[in-house]
């Protein structure tokens, strides 16, 4: 009896049941949105944060940073000599560690060995920067110092070149200044670091014995501006490379050209047991906060950098997004699903009051209130589950669009203080005595829809009409056989 009646009374009000189900459905569908697009937010932040500090870091230890002694040099100084009267090219580079900023190598060993750290890792960066200068008209002594205009800092790859504003005692000069970035990796321990989060796409990566050996992996972007492949060599302050291998990063560009081994690259800055940066890895995820206080208590003069410390850095269209999503949007959420809550409600109640004869015959005839209440609730419950799947279904295709149109989204990746960007290759790229430059992330939004986003549509919609069940069961409970009769005109 209970569901013929109900398939019956459908039948007959489909406009006003289409009507409540569709405000339900709007209401369900915004919820849905919100939720894919925040999900992929997160996804996008964590890419930015991985391609900083490495594929399953936690934190990073660097050298706490001190201020700069007065009169210090702002840059490298370059000096070419031109001893003949014909035109004489010269070449030098300068190569100098991450800020100034070095830890002993004995570190690493003691952050591993404190309480919740599962792996240590400890990498250098450098920066180096190679000058070639052009001499001309006879004997020229000219000099060149890194913070001049010629010695900016180039991107991935990046080269720059320009007048390094030289001074020339008797002749001419012209200057090109190409500056890039080199880490050396723990070649025994290649999980975590800098090489991390890039992918060998050509030739292959270190081996273990490969400790101190003259070979490169070289980023995808730097090679393609070098026109590098595997096998082609290069110098960098006197020693010869061999480029074993291409790395391509998981996300957006790499922020470091060139990787050696570590001990090839302490080398090469001068910095012989010294690291810029020590990747951590906590044994459980939740403690994190835990471990970076364990280490700053036993670990002097360090700053140790979190991902939630990092992220704080990060600005650009995706910050902005990511802030819109989780305030703007939850909370629009929230009022347009109550709006669609309360209009389902009060078009039930409405229907109800419609049907003064039909609840109170019912009664006269010896249905007890219960039954009209239910029934009520039943219709509301059908029209709750069809507002859910349609809901459902302009969630989804709201989701897909997002995804499939993948709008781009940036993200610059400012100072965080302390060590620079953590110290990861990703930050601390200037030149010395310089603040770290920003570096700017493309990301490709996507919108996920999970499997709990769509229990929490089914369970919207369930809430919906039971709401709108119990108003409308409330208020056909308050009739009674005689207000059917005085319905009657």
């Amino acid at each position: 009896m209970f569901g013929i009646y109900l398939k019956r009374e459908l039948g007959r009000r489909k406009k006003a049941a289409l009507v409540i189900a569709l405000g339900l459905a709007l209401g369900i569908a915004l919820v849905i949105t919100v939720n894919s697009v925040s999900a992929g937010m997160t996804q996008a932040q964590d890419k930015v944060l991985k391609s900083l500090y490495g594929l399953g870091t936690d934190m990073t230890v660097t050298k706490a940073q001190s201020a700069p002694k007065a009169g210090s040099s702002q840059g490298p100084n370059f000096k070419f000599d031109a001893k003949s009267s014909s035109k004489t090219t010269q070449s030098s580079d300068r190569v100098m560690t991450q800020g100034g900023q070095a830890l002993s190598s004995a570190l690493v060993t003691k952050v591993a060995a404190q309480k919740g750290v599962a792996d240590a890792v400890g990498a250098i960066t450098l920066n180096v920067t190679k000058v070639d200068g052009s001499f001309t008209q006879g004997k020229a002594k000219s000099s060149t110092s890194g913070s001049g205009s010629g010695s900016q800092q180039g991107g991935p790859g990046g080269s720059s070149s320009g007048g390094g504003q030289p001074q020339v005692q008797g002749g001419g000069a012209s200057f090109n200044v190409n500056s890039y970035s080199v880490a050396g990796i723990d070649v025994t321990d290649q999980a975590l670091g800098p090489l991390a989060t890039s992918k060998i796409t050509s030739g292959k990566t270190f081996t273990a014995s490969q400790t101190n050996a003259k070979v490169a992996v070289i980023s995808k972007s730097y090679a393609k501006s070098k026109k590098y492949k595997v096998g082609s060599t290069f110098k960098i302050n006197g020693t010869k490379f061999t480029v074993i291998g291409i790395a391509t990063p998981d996300s957006s560009e790499s922020t470091t050209d060139v990787f050696v081994p570590l001990k090839r690259a302490q080398t090469l800055g001068d910095s012989k047991n010294k690291v810029t940066t020590i990747y951590v890895k906590a044994t459980d995820s939740k403690q994190i906060a835990t471990v970076k206080k364990t280490i700053q208590s036993n670990i002097s003069g360090t700053t140790v950098t979190t991902s939630a410390d990092l992220a704080s850095t990060v600005s650009g269209s995706l910050s902005t997004a990511s802030n819109l999503a989780t305030s703007v949007g939850k909370w629009l959420s929230i009022a347009v699903l109550a709006a669609a809550f309360l209009v389902a409600a009060l078009l039930t109640s409405s229907a109800v009051s419609r049907r003064v004869r039909e609840f109170g015959t019912l009664k006269a005839l010896g249905w007890p209130s219960r039954n009209v209440t239910r029934q009520v609730v039943g219709e509301s419950m059908v029209n709750g589950l069809l507002g859910g799947a349609l809901g459902i279904g302009l969630g989804l295709a709201a989701a897909y669009t997002v995804t499939a149109i993948s709008p781009k989204l940036t993200a610059q990746l400012g100072n965080s203080g302390g060590g620079g960007m953590g110290g990861g290759p990703g930050g601390g790229m200037g030149g010395p005595g310089q603040q770290s430059a920003s570096n700017t992330m493309e990301i490709a939004l996507s919108a996920p829809v999970s499997l709990t986003t769509i229990a929490l549509a089914v369970g919207l919609a369930v809430t919906g009409g039971l709401i709108a069940g119990a108003m409308g069961g409330w208020r056909a409970s308050r009739m009674r056989p005689a207000d059917a009769l005085r319905s009657v005109s």
